[in-house]
């Protein structure tokens, strides 16, 4: 593990809140923030095959989806040559994470082909699985090309910040994260649409990595992959008027699979444009697209998670 990943294990920058960490009406951002996830995601190489992450010291009770997924997506990542993008990962969330201790990552070099290449990942804690994921990556072809435009929205410096729309409802929680993502709200977020007639079943955000990220394709992926899990689901809670905290709701990612159509920075403005076509068993499906600024539709998402709303 490097020297930075333990740094940002023992001490994350929303924990140490000092001069070099700006604050956003308490919520801690900013590029020390963005710094530690990016350490995060720098995994510890055991063996060829093995890796191992570690998680915040100042964690949920269970690990963070995206963490999850960022971290086995680098893990499969750095078995692959550089030629070669992820066009694609299906994952499933099979236990809570544990975030008090590492996870190791175990990667099958399922298949390396002239064109793609496929690998699966396991996460492992106590020697038993919580997550899993496999992901392909091809060489970069030329081919046709079309997509449904970019839905018409506000620009993300017009919006307020998360701190601004979020901030008296986290000092009301007792809970402050830092947020190394800067999420801007398009539509109005589902803790305001309690109680409202605003049901909607329809969540669109801006998004980008809250500072600035090295030239690294596969890093900006992952990045994505972490953010794609912060506001998905709420999409499904906006359309029943309830939100974590506020309600008795509990929850989980059960699975999620993206696709990346097309290269992106993840340190620009990324539209996250999110919708929930049903909810039912006590389970709520939501689909999201990013797009970049200029309109080009980078990358597709897919999550169901278990929703329990006792009312």
């Amino acid at each position: 593990m490097t020297e930075a990943a333990r740094a940002a294990a023992a001490d994350p920058a929303g924990s140490r809140i000092d001069g070099s960490v700006a604050l956003d009406h308490g919520v801690p951002h900013g590029q020390p923030v963005l710094d530690d996830l990016v350490a995060l995601l720098d995994l510890e190489r055991i063996e060829e095959n093995i890796f191992r992450g570690v998680s915040p010291a100042e964690s949920p009770v269970r690990v963070f989806g995206g963490q999850v997924a960022g971290q086995a997506l680098v893990a499969a990542g750095r078995t692959v040559p550089e030629d070669r993008s992820v066009h694609s990962l299906h994952a499933y969330f099979i236990r809570p994470g544990d975030p008090s201790i590492p996870i190791v990552y175990e990667v099958d070099r399922t298949r390396d082909g002239r064109s793609f290449t496929t690998r699966r990942v396991v996460a492992v804690q106590r020697g038993k699985a919580i997550f899993s994921l496999s992901a392909s990556f091809q060489v970069e072809e030329d081919g046709i090309d079309h997509q449904e435009p970019m839905p018409e929205v506000p620009d993300p410096e017009t919006l307020p910040t998360y701190g601004e729309l979020a901030g008296e409802m986290l000092r009301k929680l007792g809970r402050a994260q830092p947020r190394p993502i800067d999420v801007r709200y398009v539509t109005d977020p589902p803790w305001e649409r309690r109680g409202s007639d605003n049901r909607e079943a329809r969540s669109q955000v801006w998004m980008k990595a809250d500072g600035s990220l090295p030239d690294d394709p596969l890093l900006h992926v992952c990045m994505v992959a972490f953010a794609s899990d912060l506001t998905l689901l709420d999409a499904v809670l906006g359309r029943h008027g309830v939100y974590w905290g506020f309600d008795d709701v509990s929850g989980a990612s059960l699975d999620h699979a993206m696709w990346f159509h097309r290269r992106f920075r993840a340190d620009e403005w990324l539209l996250y444009d999110c919708a929930s076509p049903s909810a039912s068993g006590a389970r709520g499906l939501a689909t999201g697209r990013f797009f970049s600024r200029d309109g080009r539709l980078v990358a597709t998402v897919v999550q169901e998670g278990l929703l329990r709303v006792n009312q």
